[in-house]
């Protein structure tokens, strides 16, 4: 298994270093390195990545910004020249911050946190149990049962998932969107955005590549989910 890295640093020489220590660490892939935070969202936006390594002390957008910016962000772990940054990047939940200049062994250590991390979340994420019509889902120390047809979108929130239901409260879950993705039927959910995956049985309205289950709830299709979603259309099309 290997955590799919995003390396973010304004300083080239840090930059490669960074993407030398990834490189170089047998359970990390390096899918991409951005020289600002806005080559970085643009990436985020039709990528998915595990862990990204970003400097806080950048122009016009810091690291920390950039990650609030972000509706789901993966795992995060800063870089700093400046020690006082720290308490700020562990406000964004931040899994651990590396000061400059970093050593490997650092690197490292904290990498390993990030592996630990997913190893956690990801071992229980086998409280999912499906049939043909519904599934039993793991929710605030209970098994609740759901009705497929009851669903009509999910939504990713970091580690846990929101099911939003027809009529229903939301249900929360310690579980990745990847993981649910694959216990549901294709015949029935389709993953449209990386932070989204509907109910193609629900899908009501289309409009300018989002789909609208409600005035307030406007749903996204992503360039990455866009082609496989309007082949769906076209399929069903009259």
């Amino acid at each position: 298994m290997q955590l799919k890295s995003l390396v973010i640093d304004d300083e080239p020489l840090a930059l490669k270093q960074i993407c030398a220590y990834v490189e170089k660490t047998s359970f990390l892939q390096l899918q991409s390195a951005c020289a600002n935070a806005f080559e970085a969202i643009e990436y985020l936006h039709s990528n998915e990545v595990d862990v990204i390594f970003v400097d806080i002390n950048m122009p016009e957008l810091n690291g920390v910004e950039m990650v609030k910016s972000l509706k789901d962000a993966p795992m995060v772990i800063f870089t700093t020249a400046h020690s006082e940054y720290a308490i700020e990047g562990f406000r964004v939940n931040a899994i651990d911050y590396l000061l400059k200049p970093i050593g490997y062994p650092d690197f490292l250590k904290a990498a390993n946190k990030a592996l630990q991390h997913y190893q956690l979340v990801h071992s229980s994420q086998d409280e999912v149990k499906t049939d043909n019509d519904f599934l039993f889902i793991k929710s605030e120390y209970k098994i609740m049962r759901i009705k497929l047809q009851d669903i009509t979108y999910v939504e990713s929130m970091r580690e846990y998932v929101r099911i939003h239901l027809r009529g229903e409260k939301p249900i929360m879950t310690l579980l990745s969107m990847k993981k649910l993705e694959s216990r549901l039927p294709e015949s029935n959910f389709m993953r449209v955005h990386r932070s989204y995956i509907v109910n193609l049985n629900q899908v009501g309205t289309i409009e300018r590549n989002r789909i609208v289950f409600d005035r307030d709830t406007y749903i996204p299709v992503s360039d990455q989910y866009k082609e496989r979603f309007q082949e769906y259309v076209n399929k069903n099309f009259l």
